[in-house]
């Protein structure tokens, strides 16, 4: 053991962490009680810095993405992170805290006494985090993962915001686990695709012939964009945007100087188009709304976003929408159903996507053809949907939410159920949008509200926006507030008046 001097205990605030080094290594000092831990310092899921998290209901929530760690003992409350924070041993001489340099050993793979065959269909968001959480929990059971797609699952959410603007390579967005992972906690990846589900035989059918026998099946196959259907659709710059091969054919397709059309004003449609505009392309957004986003952000944060697109280039379209790509061998315009005329070198779809759950035809499906799930994950016995493919109840209505984080959160519920639990969803949805180097944040969902109040200008942040219904706060929206975001993440889970929000908002270290 090999301990530094590395604070005095008076340095430690009360109601935040303090991030001190030893040599390189960043660890971040945390009051328990009258207690103190020493936790790695920076988010095992994208390494922002803890130290500007929040403490709040004896949880530390990251500043980034509002993952949540026990301040206890550092473990995995919330993702997107995987992991439980690594701990440092630590000893108070008088005033003086030392910390010893080597974290805690982790927890070992759990033993492999149980016969019980576990399947997981889709290796995505979702589907790595009931793998990680069913380890975690202890269930030594098979684990067999389907996934589509030859790469372990990787960080989707990259794809729009920084691999189509250049800033990272396909190659180098970062898988959710590295393949060591896999193979140390002996889960077992099969490439694949599934063709058919017999749940009362509990038996997976795939494409290529195989078949798998489970005792419990978790189904987080996620979306599938949504194609445009009209004429010209299929040449080749035309472009849909999931996966990491969708966009290295982007990146590969797309040069700058080059006039690209995006068509539809998700966010996913409203991220790619700020990046190609970054990358140096024409970007013109065929858009659906005047605002775009209002129907999330209200139309105050829409209008700001949306400035911010056309201060640097993008032009939003609103007067139309596409009949036909015109074209022989290659993409010349986008025709309009009003005679107007998009010039365009490439095209790139963004309107919305489809639950991937065609193969599951026994099943009883939405209208939208999602599957329908408790409070718990649960679609009927033995077999559970997570992320995109479940419509689920939160606050008493039926819902579908395509957050990454969601995703995460209800496969990690799923994994308890899966193992006798009895959890259910009771958290606050969260999701994050960047447009030009500006990351919004967003809490809560909300269809509705009667009063939205506002810290700080949307137009040039810092910012906070909170939306109330009969005096409750129901959504909140942010930039660069990433404490007051991280401590409402937490607090927003029982109901919060608007005034007490704010009393919490402005009392905030």
């Amino acid at each position: 053991m090999a301990l530094h001097r590395v604070a005095r205990f008076a340095d430690v605030p009360l109601n935040r962490g303090l991030e001190v080094c030893i040599g390189e290594t960043k660890i971040v000092l945390l009051r328990a009680g009258e207690q103190l831990r020493a936790f790695q310092g920076e988010c095992p899921h994208a390494g922002a810095p803890l130290a500007e998290g929040a403490l709040c209901n004896g949880r530390l929530i990251c500043p980034w993405h509002k993952a949540a760690f026990r301040i206890e003992d550092g473990a995995l409350c919330e993702p997107p992170a995987l992991d439980s924070l690594k701990r440092y041993p630590l000893e108070i001489r008088e005033d003086d805290v030392w910390v010893d340099d080597q974290p805690l050993l982790d927890a070992h793979t759990p033993p492999a006494d149980d016969e019980r065959v576990f399947v997981i269909v889709g290796a995505g968001a979702a589907g790595t985090a009931a793998a990680c959480a069913l380890r975690e929990k202890g269930f030594g059971g098979r684990i067999q993962l389907i996934d589509r797609e030859p790469d372990a699952g990787y960080d989707r959410t990259v794809l729009s915001k920084f691999v189509l603007a250049g800033e990272m390579p396909p190659e180098e967005v970062p898988p959710l686990r590295e393949e060591d992972f896999y193979r140390e906690q002996r889960i077992e990846r099969v490439r694949g695709e599934v063709a058919s589900l017999d749940a009362p035989n509990k038996t997976m059918h795939l494409v290529d012939g195989k078949t798998l026998k489970y005792d419990a099946a978790l189904l987080a196959t996620g979306g599938i964009p949504k194609p445009l259907d009209v004429p010209g659709a299929d040449l080749p710059q035309v472009f849909l945007l999931r996966s990491k091969d969708q966009a290295q054919r982007i990146v590969e397709s797309a040069k700058p100087g080059q006039r690209a059309v995006v068509i539809g004003d998700s966010f996913i449609a409203m991220e790619s188009a700020g990046a190609l505009r970054q990358y140096g392309l024409e970007v013109t957004v065929l858009a659906r709304h005047a605002i775009p986003l209002a129907k999330q952000f209200g139309d105050t944060v829409g209008k700001a976003i949306h400035a911010r697109h056309v201060a640097n280039g993008v032009v939003l379209h609103t007067d139309g929408e596409a009949a036909s790509i015109a074209g022989t061998d290659k993409v010349e315009a986008v025709l309009l159903d009003n005679g107007q005329r998009l010039p365009a070198d490439l095209v790139l779809v963004g309107i919305g996507v489809s639950p991937a759950t065609q193969v599951f035809a026994d099943l009883p499906k939405e209208q939208d053809q999602s599957l329908k799930v408790d409070g718990g994950m649960r679609v009927r016995e033995d077999v559970w949907a997570v992320g995109d493919i479940a419509t689920f109840p939160l606050n008493g209505q039926p819902q579908r939410i395509e957050h990454w984080r969601l995703a995460q959160q209800q496969a990690r519920i799923a994994a308890a159920n899966m193992l006798g639990g009895d959890e259910h969803y009771l958290d606050v949805p969260f999701f994050w949008t960047w447009h030009f180097g500006k990351n919004y944040h967003y809490l809560g969902h909300a269809e509705s509200w009667d009063e939205v109040e506002f810290k700080g200008d949307p137009y040039h942040p810092p910012f906070i926006g909170l939306f109330g219904k009969h005096g409750v706060v129901v959504a909140a929206v942010a930039c660069d507030e990433d404490r007051a975001m991280a401590m409402l993440a937490e607090r927003m889970k029982q109901p919060l008046p608007m005034d007490e929000a704010w009393t919490l908002l402005r009392d905030l270290p």
